[in-house]
């Protein structure tokens, strides 16, 4: 929209032309989606697709439809057939497997120079959720430190780190089980702390609700929790903190 502007201004477009070209300024509709064109200018982030439960033509009619607005696309939950044939549309695509994501960038992703944002997980069973923070983080222009395995089973892991704490904006806090872990490093740091509940545990962790539960009732103060296997919920409101933040 700036570019586009400032052509007018300068005299390097016609506005006519211009006129046309914002003609599927708010949305596009692909006849199964209204493709929002206009959240970028609203929120500062193109739409995200969440891939899981759409075919693999809608995923990639709307992915076509984001880049060619000259956005970077970002598509969650996709299993691996989805992934290639997003892959083969977009051969400039990056595939993260173990987050489930691709990224498509025809221009560079620009980057917020501010302190990264800390992802910790307990578990290595929770680095699908914990990738896939990483990942929408990085399609945002956030950098990023991870740090993983640090479950409460062995606190000390996470006591020898806490440089981390103190050189990060925002934590995200991703942890499955009894869900402990963001109630610790809430006590040690004063960074905003996004927990995250995963749907790892044995039969009564009710598919990450106990985790939930255990998080949402966490004796440290100020943590914010969202959804289960939400890794990138959490990314984004990262991303809106780390905005108004220093």
């Amino acid at each position: 929209m700036r570019a586009l502007l400032e052509r007018v201004r300068d005299g390097a477009l016609d506005l006519d032309v211009a006129l046309e070209e914002l003609r599927d300024l708010p949305f596009s509709d692909l006849g199964y989606a209204m493709v929002d064109h206009h959240r970028a200018l609203r929120q500062g982030v193109p739409e995200v697709i969440f891939g899981e439960r759409k075919t693999t033509e809608q995923i990639v009619g709307i992915a076509r439809s984001v880049v060619e607005h000259g956005a970077t696309c970002l598509v969650t939950r996709l299993d691996e057939s989805k992934a290639r044939a997003v892959l083969e549309a977009f051969p400039e695509a990056r595939w993260a497997e173990l987050a489930r994501c691709v990224t498509i960038a025809r221009h560079p992703i620009a980057h917020v120079a501010k302190a990264p944002v800390a992802v910790i997980a307990a578990g290595t069973s929770d680095l699908p959720v914990a990738e896939e923070a990483c990942e929408t983080l990085a399609a945002l222009g956030r950098d990023v430190v991870r740090l993983y395995d640090v479950g409460v089973a062995g606190i000390h892991r996470l006591l020898m780190r806490r440089e981390v704490f103190a050189n990060a904006s925002v934590l995200i806090v991703v942890a499955g089980m009894e869900g402990a872990l963001p109630s610790v490093v809430g006590g040690l740091t004063d960074r905003p702390v996004i927990a995250v509940p995963t749907s790892v545990g044995y039969g009564v962790a009710l598919g990450g609700l106990t985790t939930l539960a255990a998080m949402l009732t966490s004796c440290a103060s100020g943590v914010t929790v969202v959804n289960i296997d939400n890794g990138f919920g959490a990314a984004f409101a990262a991303a809106r903190i780390d905005r108004v933040t220093s």
